[in-house]
């Protein structure tokens, strides 16, 4: 059964749909912008440290995966907040899920940090 109401695959029209989503997350969304910025500072960071490019590289893109996190956490809390408004455990669940994932995403973070550090350094 084909599903109509689905557009068909257009790159432009997707990009621009990624596009509105970034400026919506950047627009409204604190923990992002935060993040952001963290991760700007951290970059910069990089850049004097005396390590191999291939960490450098490991390091500054793994924090990128907080960005995913957050991202799509919000499409959580916008799809939840869309359903209801008021108080419901079932949306609190999706909610604190939500911000679960960003935690094991941190946490994520943190050990590849610690790990490639440990060994650059030992």
């Amino acid at each position: 059964m084909a599903h109509h109401n689905k557009p068909k695959f257009n790159l432009f029209k997707n990009i621009g749909y990624a596009l509105s989503g970034a400026k919506i997350v950047l627009k409204g969304e604190t923990s992002f912008k935060i993040q952001l910025f963290v991760i700007a500072v951290i970059g910069t960071v990089l850049l004097f440290l005396n390590l191999t490019t291939l960490t450098k590289l490991v390091l500054f893109f793994s924090t990128w995966l907080i960005l995913i996190a957050e991202a799509f956490n919000s499409a959580v809390e916008r799809v939840v907040d869309l359903v209801t408004k008021e108080y419901a455990p079932l949306a609190k669940e999706a909610k604190d899920i939500g911000s679960f994932g960003v935690l094991l995403t941190f946490l994520f973070i943190a050990s590849v940090w610690g790990v490639t550090l440990y060994l650059e350094f030992r």
